[in-house]
Order: C-alpha cells, then sequence, then structure tokens
C-alpha cells in the first residue's frame, strides 16, 4: 500500500501573491507592536511560526548573521542554520534593548513567548483574514521558483523541508549556508522592493502591550 502522506488529501495554507507582498511589508513595517516584528522576521526567515515564535536569544549570532534553531525545536529533528538578511538582523538588534526574558518574542507570562495565535489575529486587524502565516512559506517558494535561478534543493533546504531524491538529497552532506545565505538576501531585498521604510516606532509602551498585537 503506499504511504498514507502519499494518498491523503492535501490541505494548502492561504497564501499570499508574491507580487503582492512588498507592498505588506510596508505595511507591516510601518505597524507597532512586538507581533508586527514577529512576524515581519518569521517571513524574512521562511520560518514556521514555532520556529520564530520560540526564538531564544543564545541561538543568535548577530555577528555572523546566522540563527541556528536547535534540533529539539525542528519539525524534522534536525539543526537548521538560518542565514538573516540585513532587515533580520535590524529586527533582532531593536528588540535587544527591550530583552525581557529569554525569548526574542517575549509573551505576557513570565518565561513564555508570544501566543502562537498572535500573528494570526494581527493578520485579521491588518485586513488579511484570509491567510495564513504558514502560508508566507509558500509565498517565498513561489517567489523563488518563479523569479529567480536558485535550484529548488537550495530553496528547500531554506525551508527546512526533507529531500526524497537521492540526487538533491546527495546535496544534503552540508547545509550549503552561503548559497542560502544568497537567497535570503535576495528574498530580504524583494520585501523591501520599491519601499521606503519608515524609522522603527517600536518602544516599551507597544511591548507592554503586545502579546496579542
Amino acid at each position: 500500500l503506499p504511504k498514507p502522506s502519499k494518498v491523503a488529501k492535501v490541505e494548502h495554507h492561504a497564501a499570499m501573491a508574491f507580487d503582492d507582498l512588498p507592498a505588506f511589508m510596508s505595511e507591516l513595517g510601518a505597524a507597532t507592536g512586538l507581533t508586527s516584528r514577529a512576524l515581519e522576521f518569521t517571513i524574512l526567515t521562511a520560518a514556521r511560526t514555532t520556529e520564530a515564535l520560540g526564538a531564544q536569544w543564545s541561538e543568535f549570532d548577530l555577528h555572523k548573521k546566522i540563527w541556528t534553531v536547535p534540533a529539539v525545536r525542528m519539525k524534522a529533528g534536525k539543526e537548521h542554520r538560518v542565514p538573516l538578511s540585513a532587515r533580520a538582523v535590524e529586527i533582532i538588534r531593536e528588540l535587544e534593548t527591550l530583552k525581557r526574558n529569554e525569548f526574542v518574542f517575549p509573551g505576557e507570562k513570565p518565561g513564555r513567548h508570544l501566543s502562537n495565535m498572535s500573528m494570526l489575529m494581527l493578520l485579521r486587524r491588518m485586513m488579511h483574514g484570509e491567510l495564513t502565516v504558514h502560508g508566507f512559506r509558500s509565498t517565498f517558494r513561489d517567489w523563488a521558483a518563479e523569479t529567480t535561478s536558485f535550484p529548488n534543493f537550495i530553496v528547500e533546504m531554506a525551508l527546512a523541508h526533507a529531500i526524497e531524491s537521492k540526487v538533491e538529497g546527495a546535496y544534503r552532506r552540508g547545509d550549503l549556508l552561503e548559497k542560502r545565505r544568497a537567497l535570503m538576501v535576495a528574498w530580504g531585498q524583494y520585501c523591501k522592493k520599491a519601499i521606503s521604510r519608515p524609522p522603527c516606532r517600536l518602544d516599551k509602551s507597544a511591548m507592554a502591550t503586545s502579546s496579542m498585537g
């Protein structure tokens, strides 16, 4: 019999067309609050919601512009290094001045990170309630496939997807960090394409009320 994953109905997450993303990122960048920065960071890194919200300060090397997500927090159970674009690094540096606990995106409860629902609620307040946070990974995938020449396995590695092809899987002996860095830098540049980003308006008063926004 075939594997259940081969015959099970696939439910796709609602995603934004990549052509609409720069305008959305401009709107998101102008918004205040910790959740706005969390969503922006999640999109820039093409990370899963739980990976981004659970990010801890100890996982970052801002000098090398790398975020290392430990295996225990990854869906595939394998450590994942994420090259950070300039804006992703900027977000982390902004939040360093407001550090409250071990989490980069702290929640209201002591020792906890933002709620998994926080970014979804933000999308609803931004009048994009038809979208899902996970869907931005599809936006990234579509952008890479349709507008860049990066090989498929590089994009799949950036998404921390398992690669079933034995030929492509042979490249998994290393994580091709620098090749993926070029991809994530290009993604970061696309996200701010033709956009004049306003100065950061994140402040402590925003932090105090940002667990759901």
